[in-house]
C-alpha cells in the first residue's frame, strides 16, 4: 500500500497543537527551544514547544569532532558551568601538519581558523544529550524515536507542522500486526533542525526555492572514530590538524586528532564530497592516513571504541539558502551555518537556533503565526556569527584550485588580512556546480588500490558499523530509494565503476552477481539498509541524484556513545 492508502484505510491521524515545532534535537533545535522557553518565563508567558527527535534519545544520532567554541553557549546559558555542561577539556596546544606520504611538516603559522585559544575539545553527542535536560526542564516536550516523515501545508501554501512515520509497516508496505499510524504535530511556527541535508529541509528548499540565486551548496564526509590511548601518549588538551596525504593536491580533505580527558582521543578524516575520481573512498582513504607515522604512534597499543560517519553542510555563507518561508525556518547545519575554515559548527547551531527563537517568541506574543519569520535573517546579519562567516567565505573554493593556491590564499585571508585591518576579503570566489557533477568516468581516472586493514590500526566498514550501534527494524521498507532501479547498474556502474559501494561509509551499498531467467550472471546493485549510519552521503554524492534517503522508523539508526 502507498502512504496515501494507508492514511485513507486507517486515518485520520490523530493531531496535537503547539506553538512551536522543532524537528531536530541537536545543538541548533534545543537551543531554539531552550531560548523560547526562557523568554516565556522572563514575560510570564505561555508558549508551547515541542522537539521531535528521531534518535532514540537526544544525542543519539549526533556526530562532530568537536572543538566547541563556547561563545554561543555563553549567551544561552551563561552559568552552563554551573548546570554540569561537560565541557571539561581545554584546548591547550594547537598543532597543523602538512603530510607527506612517508613525512610531516608543521605549519609555522597558524591562521586565526585554526586557533582554538578558549576552546573546548567535547562530545557533542554528550553536550545535546544535556541541552535535552536543560530543555525539559524547562519545560520543552521532546519526543525521541518519532521521525518526521512528512510536510503539512495550510490551505495558503504556508507550512502547518509535520507527521511522523508510520510504525510496522513490511518490508511490502502493508501494514503489520503492529501498525500504528503516525501523529500529525501542527504549529505556529515550525523549526526544521534536521542536520547536514536534512529530508523535510531539502524538500523545503525545492519547495519555495530559497536557494534561487544562491552558490551550489558544497558537502564533506567526515569519518570518526574515538580510541582509547595508552596513558602515556595521551596528551589532554592537544589538538592536531593535517592536510594534504593521503589526498592528492587537487582532491580537498583534512584531518583532526583531539586529545580528550579520560585517555581518550578521537580523530576523523573529512573529504570534500566534490572529488572527482569514482575510485576514491573516503573510509579507506581516513583509514590509510591513521597509518601515517606522524598519526600511528598515538594509536598503538590502543583500542578503537566508537565510530561513525556524518555529512557536513560546508558551502559557507555564499551557499547559504534563504532561512525563512510561510510558517517556517532553518537553523543550524539544515542551512549550512557551518563554518568549514574553523571546522566548527556547534556554536553557529546554538546562535542561530537563539536568532530564530526570538523571533518566533515576538511574533507569537504579538498574535502572528504561519507568515515569515524575518526578523531572523536580518538579526543574523547584524550578528558577530555573519561576520564570522563572511571572514571564511572563500575557504572551500580556493581548494579547487588545489592545495598550494589554498594554502597561500587562506593564509592571506585569515592571517594577513586581519593584521592590516580588514574584516573580511575584498574579493569573493564563487562556486559554479554542486558536488555529484565533479565525478568523471572511472576509465579516465587512476583506480585506487587500498591496503587491507590490519584489525589494529585499520579495520573494514562492518567491523566498524558494528561498533556504532546502528540497529533498523528489518520488516521495514528500505529507506535509501532509487527513483529508477535500472540506473545503478547501467550507469553507475557501467560509466563510474559503481562509485556507491565506495562513497558509503557503512558498506550499504553492494554490487553483487545473480542469475537472471536465463541462468545468466547479471550485476545487481544490493542495499544493506540495516547498515545506514544516516550520513547522507549517498543523497548527495549520487552522480544521476537517483538515490533519495527518506525517514526510517523513528529510533533506528545509530547509537553513538561519546561521540
Amino acid at each position: 500500500m502507498t502512504p496515501e492508502a494507508i492514511l485513507e484505510q486507517y486515518g485520520p491521524r490523530e493531531a496535537m497543537a503547539y506553538d512551536v515545532l522543532v524537528v531536530g534535537g541537536g545543538p541548533a533545535g534545543l537551543s531554539a527551544a531552550i531560548r523560547i522557553k526562557q523568554l516565556a518565563a522572563a514575560q510570564g508567558k505561555e508558549v508551547s514547544v515541542v522537539v521531535l527527535e528521531k534518535g532514540s534519545e537526544p544525542g543519539a544520532h549526533i556526530l562532530s569532532g568537536a572543538i566547541m567554541d563556547p561563545r554561543a553557549l555563553n549567551e544561552l546559558l551563561p552559568n552552563w558551568k554551573e548546570l554540569g555542561a561537560p565541557l571539561t577539556q581545554a584546548v591547550k596546544q594547537d598543532k597543523f601538519l602538512f603530510l607527506t606520504e612517508g613525512g610531516a611538516h608543521q605549519s609555522p603559522i597558524l591562521p586565526d581558523c585554526f586557533h582554538n585559544d578558549g576552546c573546548y575539545i567535547v562530545s557533542l553527542g554528550n553536550v545535546v544529550r544535556w541541552l535535552g535536560t536543560q530543555a525539559e526542564a524547562l519545560g520543552v516536550e521532546i519526543f525521541p524515536g518519532f521521525a518526521a516523515a512528512e510536510l503539512l501545508y495550510n490551505a495558503d501554501g504556508s507550512v502547518k507542522g509535520v507527521a511522523t512515520g508510520n510504525l510496522g509497516v513490511g518490508k511490502n508496505g502493508e501494514p503489520g500486526d503492529n501498525f500504528q499510524l503516525g501523529m500529525e504535530l501542527h504549529a505556529k511556527y515550525s523549526f526544521f533542525a534536521e542536520g547536514s541535508r536534512g529530508h523535510l529541509g531539502k524538500q523545503l528548499i525545492a519547495k519555495f526555492k530559497l536557494d534561487e540565486g544562491k552558490d551550489p551548496q558544497s558537502y564533506g564526509l567526515g569519518v570518526k572514530e574515538l580510541w582509547e590511548i595508552d596513558p602515556a601518549k595521551h596528551q589532554p588538551g592537544l589538538v592536531v590538524h593535517s592536510a594534504g596525504w593521503p589526498m592528492n593536491t587537487t582532491t580537498y580533505g583534512g584531518a583532526f586528532l583531539y586529545h580528550l580527558d579520560d585517555n581518550k582521543v578521537t580523530l576523523g578524516f573529512i573529504t570534500g564530497l566534490d572529488y572527482s575520481n569514482p575510485w576514491l573512498s573516503p573510509f579507506e582513504e581516513m583509514q590509510r592516513w591513521k597509518a601515517h607515522p606522524s598519526i600511528k604512534p598515538f594509536l598503538e597499543g590502543g583500542k578503537r571504541i566508537g565510530y561513525g560517519a556524518r555529512a557536513i553542510t560546508a558551502g559557507g555563507i555564499l551557499s547559504l539558502p534563504k532561512t525563512v518561508f510561510p510558517g517556517g525556518v532553518l537553523v543550524g547545519c539544515e542551512a549550512g551555518y557551518l563554518n568549514v575554515s574553523r571546522i566548527k559548527g556547534s556554536h553557529a547551531a546554538i546562535k542561530t537556533g537563539m536568532l530564530a527563537a526570538d523571533a518566533a517568541f515576538e511574533a507569537i506574543t504579538s498574535g502572528r503565526q504561519h507568515d515569515e519569520l524575518t526578523a531572523y535573517p536580518e538579526a543574523f546579519r547584524k550578528s558577530w556569527l555573519f561576520e564570522e562567516l563572511d571572514k571564511s567565505r572563500n575557504f572551500k573554493q580556493w581548494f579547487k584550485k588545489g592545495l598550494f593556491v589554498a594554502t597561500i590564499m587562506t593564509g592571506i585571508e585569515q592571517w594577513l588580512l586581519p593584521k592590516l585591518g580588514f574584516k573580511a576579503p575584498p574579493w569573493t570566489i564563487h562556486r559554479k556546480a554542486a558536488d555529484h557533477t565533479y565525478l568523471k568516468p572511472a576509465a579516465e581516472c587512476e583506480q585506487i588500490v587500498y591496503p587491507k586493514p590490519d584489525g589494529k590500526i585499520t579495520f573494514d566498514r562492518l567491523s566498524s558499523v558494528f561498533i556504532s550501534n546502528t540497529n533498523h527494524e528489518e520488516n521495514q521498507p528500505a529507506h535509501l530509494t532509487l527513483k529508477d532501479a535500472s540506473v545503478p547498474v547501467g550507469i553507475n556502474l557501467a560509466k563510474y565503476a559503481g562509485p556507491e559501494s565506495r562513497y558509503c561509509p557503512a558498506g550499504v551499498y553492494e554490487f553483487v552477481k545473480i542469475e537472471d531467467e536465463n541462468g545468466k550472471l547479471i550485476d545487481r546493485l544490493q542495499i544493506n539498509a540495516q547498515n545506514c549510519v544516516h550520513c547522507k552521503t549517498c543523497d548527495i554524492k549520487d552522480p544521476t541524484q537517483n538515490i533519495v534517503w527518506v525517514t526510517p522508523e523513528g529510533g533506528g539508526g545509530p547509537n553513538y556513545a561519546g561521540m
